[in-house]
């Protein structure tokens, strides 16, 4: 990373932290510590663990005291999506974290999506465990509600809180009056790993496949490519 890396970051979150070696620990992955067993500050999975109860209280209680006659499981539902790693990473994103990540050489290079994202997604939580310590339980619930609950309106508007499985069925049934099935097309592997291709059929129109290690998984990544096939 640049020198300047964690001023930009600082100005990006909108905070300036009193110890800046908090935020410096929750810009560090494990990985980079491997590396660097020296370097002044560890790894961010503790302060990882701490954002995450953190954000879980304050998002929990945001929906608790906002939403009184909404049954707890729905609540459950809007808080998963909130919190979920998808969600962190878009967050991650918007803020521009990725460019004051510490990270080895190797982790550095590898621009695989899905580890990427999670990485992303522990940092977010990392920030808020770090916000918590260095600012307290109010700065570090603004920064919870400007930057993440503030996605509610979205989910709900867009039903996102639903699974990609139940979200295409609502669609189908509603605009063309069907319901989805699923049939697997594949599986290929030894029982330990196999990968498993299903089909997701509209009638007898083939929408799209998906791929995963469980049919369940299979299926999910179907909906999901379904969903955006469809323009749904």
């Amino acid at each position: 990373m640049v020198a300047n890396s964690l001023t930009k970051l600082q100005n990006n979150l909108g905070i300036s932290f009193n110890n800046e070696d908090l935020i410096r620990q929750a810009m560090v992955h494990r990985s980079y510590i491997n590396e660097h067993p020296d370097f002044k500050v560890g790894h961010n999975e503790r302060l990882e663990f701490l954002g995450d109860a953190v954000l879980e209280i304050v998002v929990t209680e945001y929906l608790f005291l906002n939403f009184k006659d909404v049954p707890e499981g729905d609540l459950t539902n809007w808080r998963a999506s909130l919190v979920n790693a998808k969600m962190l990473y878009e967050i991650a994103q918007e803020l521009k974290i990725e460019d004051a990540l510490y990270l080895s050489k190797g982790e550095a290079k590898d621009k695989n999506k899905k580890s990427r994202q999670f990485i992303l997604a522990n940092a977010i939580e990392a920030i808020i465990g770090a916000t918590y310590l260095d600012q307290g339980m109010e700065v570090a619930k603004e920064f919870i509600l400007k930057h993440i609950i503030c996605k509610l309106d979205g989910i709900l508007e867009n039903r996102l809180y639903l699974d990609p499985k139940s979200r295409f069925q609502e669609k189908a049934q509603e605009l063309r009056g069907v319901t989805p099935h699923y049939q697997i097309l594949d599986e290929v592997g030894p029982d330990h790993a196999k990968v498993f291709t299903v089909g997701l059929y509209l009638e007898e129109e083939l929408v799209t496949t998906g791929e995963g290690s469980s049919k369940q998984e299979a299926q999910v990544a179907a909906a999901s490519q379904g969903l955006k096939k469809m323009g749904w």
